[in-house]
């Protein structure tokens, strides 16, 4: 017979309820100040939906009424350095962390609406609507809610998408030496997302001051959440990470305030992250006015016994009991409260001159359209303080190494100048150097600045997000391999690339992420594929690709200076060539529209990155060919050298690009598309193309080199466009 022992979790896991005695000893203005922000959340959101039925609201509403008292239990004692992000539906959330700002955190219930206040109450109401002066100039609208001074970061469309760029903010708050902290707003469906459960590791494992606060309302749209886990206390979540949790009545706002005090204390002490599961209940459906009930998933009855613990008839009675309040003064709150509305939507409103008795959005208010694309990334003016370089123009002295040395030596000469810049990525702190040696010395240099990450894609991807957002720090992030980027794909595109854009267009996001191309190393479909084609159809991004070690240097010291997320694409087959670097000089910068002609020809404008720089000259040798060899370097939209590209063009009228991936995720395919819309009367003749087959490397020797394009593969079209060019 075995012999067995129970196991007890680490963690503390506790219920917290309040009772008469908790309310007697709060402080009365504490009470208060809850009691007003409850009051202009509930007034702003029945707004919401009123502007919804008039179909004012440009997309979905996602009320917050009924779960007002978790946003402002855990909110109201915050600071304004403390951050918080949530999830669509966070109106509440964004309104009591701008009010707590703007207010000191103490409102006067007299005068409830300071001048303070009416501005975040008309500027949210704008953002909502989408116009100009809203906090994200309209391009947020209800579910991008984001204003940094007061601490918001920025809610979120993707569930559970917020939590590793939140853990990220929490790693920039403890190791800039602060006690700030950051809680994470989800609901019951995202407590089973592996971001929010990845994140929840990272910072257990790390001790970063997060709290993971989830408002647990009972339903995921229509599912109910005994249908989509079997534990249905999702604070149950702590106990596997290791991580100290509460479970209170979100209706109870004191609750939710007294265990905030405690989580606060526990992350401000550096003990680590926090959960707080607040039960809470959505009065409307997911979107728009009308209750769940109209759509049969909810019965009445429940709604009404929920509607009866209303947040705030029960803070209004616990003052009045107390004899701080009369009910007339808290009717008083509540018209405060609506007449502040009714100021916010005059600003924005007007009658309707076509339509008797409706209401407009006044039209100078709209954003100029203009705008749409302004944003998506920065200028690049932060360049123009360094000093910028030309290798193939320098005569100065070369030194040799191989590729990779060029790789780890200049971050570590970045690394010594700039102590914002943190490396992390799967074992980039091991092996000497990562799995290829590209981080080699850096860890033993910085021990605190190079961070070996669990593999959890997600939440090292979106916490180096969070990094860059919060502007401390400037995370160099490394996928050990492209294809590892689609595990981390929404924080990859939906988060970080979108971000400088989707909150307004002016918060920078400086964030490197590496990578490398392994085609022809044998590890078949999921380890080898090219991601520029990807990237370069995803807004936001800036690619460089370099195929010498030089521009290596120059190209990495360019990106780490860029306000911009950029990804560095790397390649195996250079990383043990013998190369050469200017000596002693890591220090210049290739900007953005800085290709370089490794080669001058009349017949054909070859175009290629990476390794193919390299099979296209051998090409180029083999066939007698006249060609221009185009090494883009920079391959993004807005950084991509088209002076170099239209000038080679017009002389050689006929164009061939040189890639080594996959058709489907064809570079060259947007490429191709862009020269013919720009360059059709200089060509002669379609423009031609290599790359590999429709299908991913196979792990057989053959197949793999089947699927991918090397020198042969160059061959065959250099003799084709010169084929097309005597047939014309």
């Amino acid at each position: 017979m075995p012999r067995r022992r129970r196991l007890e979790p680490t963690p503390e896991w506790v219920e917290l309820t309040t009772t008469a005695a908790d309310w007697k000893a709060a402080d009365p203005a504490l009470l208060e100040t809850m009691l007003g922000q409850l009051h202009l959340i509930r007034a702003f959101e029945e707004r919401v939906l009123d502007l919804a039925a008039d179909g004012l609201v440009h997309g979905p509403a996602h009320s917050s009424i009924g779960q007002e008292g978790g946003a402002v239990g855990s909110i109201v004692g915050l600071r304004s350095t403390d951050a918080v992000n949530g999830s669509h539906r966070g109106h509440h959330q964004f309104l009591a962390k701008a009010i707590t700002h703007v207010s000191g955190g103490r409102l006067d219930l007299g005068e409830l609406v300071t001048p303070e206040v009416q501005e975040v109450l008309q500027r949210t109401l704008a953002e909502i609507l989408g116009l100009a002066q809203g906090y994200c100039r309209g391009r947020g609208g209800s579910m991008h809610l984001q204003w940094f001074e007061a601490g918001a970061l920025g809610t979120n469309a993707i569930v559970g998408g917020g939590a590793p760029m939140a853990t990220g903010n929490a790693w920039a708050q403890k190791h800039a030496g602060t006690t700030d902290l950051t809680i994470n707003y989800f609901g019951d469906g995202a407590a089973q997302i592996g971001s929010v459960l990845e994140s929840m590791n990272l910072a257990a494992a790390w001790k970063l001051p997060v709290c993971f606060f989830i408002e647990n309302n009972l339903y995921a749209v229509s599912t109910r959440i005994e249908e989509a886990v079997a534990d249905t206390r999702l604070s149950v979540r702590g106990q596997g990470f290791g991580i100290p949790s509460w479970r209170v009545d979100g209706m109870d706002p004191l609750a939710v305030h007294l265990a905030m005090q405690e989580a606060a204390e526990v992350m401000r002490s550096g003990g680590g992250p926090v959960i707080v599961e607040a039960e809470v209940y959505r009065y409307f459906h997911q979107n728009g006015p009308y209750p769940g009930s109209a759509f049969g998933y909810r019965t009445k009855q429940e709604e009404e016994e929920w509607r009866a613990r209303d947040p705030l008839e029960r803070v209004a009675s616990e003052l009045i009991a107390l004899g701080r309040l009369t009910r007339e003064q808290v009717d008083a709150v509540r018209a405060q409260a609506v007449a502040a509305m009714d100021a916010a939507t005059g600003e924005l409103l007007e009658d309707d001159p076509e339509h008797q008795g409706r209401r407009r959005i006044r039209p100078e208010l709209w954003p100029d359209p203009a705008f749409v694309d302004v944003g998506v990334r920065g200028d690049g003016s932060e360049l123009e303080s360094l000093r910028a370089l030309e290798p193939t123009d320098d005569d100065r002295e070369r030194e040799g190494l191989k590729f990779v040395d060029a790789v780890a030596g200049v971050m570590e000469r970045r690394m010594g100048e700039d102590e914002r810049i943190v490396v992390l990525g799967e074992d980039v702190h091991r092996l000497k150097g990562g799995t290829n040696g590209a981080t080699k010395g850096l860890s033993a240099a910085y021990p605190d600045r190079v961070l070996g990450t669990p593999i959890s894609e997600n939440a090292f991807a979106g916490l180096g997000g969070g990094l860059a957002l919060d502007g401390r720090f400037r995370p160099v992030v490394e996928f050990m391999y492209p294809d590892f980027m689609w595990v981390a794909a929404d924080q990859v595109f939906n988060q970080i690339g979108k971000a400088r854009h989707m909150f307004g267009g002016d918060n920078p996001v400086p964030l490197v992420l590496r990578t490398k191309v392994a085609m022809g190393s044998g590890y078949g479909s999921q380890h080898l594929m090219d991601p520029a084609g990807v990237f370069a159809t995803s807004p936001g991004w800036r690619i460089v690709a370099p195929s010498t070690a030089e521009d290596y240097v120059g190209l990495m010291n360019a990106a780490l200076a860029l306000q911009d997320p950029v990804l560095v694409i790397e390649h195996v087959d250079l990383y043990n060539e013998k190369d050469t670097v200017i000596a002693g000089d890591l220090d210049y910068a290739i900007p953005p529209g800085t290709a370089a002609i490794r080669r001058e020809g009349s017949e054909v404008t070859v175009i290629s990155y990476l390794s193919m720089v390299r099979h296209s000259l051998e090409a180029i040798e083999q066939t007698g060919v006249d060609a221009e060899l185009i090494d883009l370097r920079w391959l993004d939209r807005a950084s991509i050298d088209w002076a170099t590209i239209e000038a080679s063009v017009k002389k050689t009228n006929a164009v061939l690009i040189v890639e080594q991936g996959a058709r489907g995720t064809s570079y060259g395919g947007w490429l191709a598309d862009e020269i013919q819309r720009r360059l059709f009367d200089w060509l002669d003749q379609p423009v031609q193309r290599v790359t590999g087959s429709e299908t991913s490397p196979s792990i057989s020797r053959v197949l793999e080199r089947a699927a991918i394009a090397r020198t042969e593969e160059v061959v065959a079209a250099l003799e084709t466009v010169r084929a097309n060019a005597g047939g014309a």
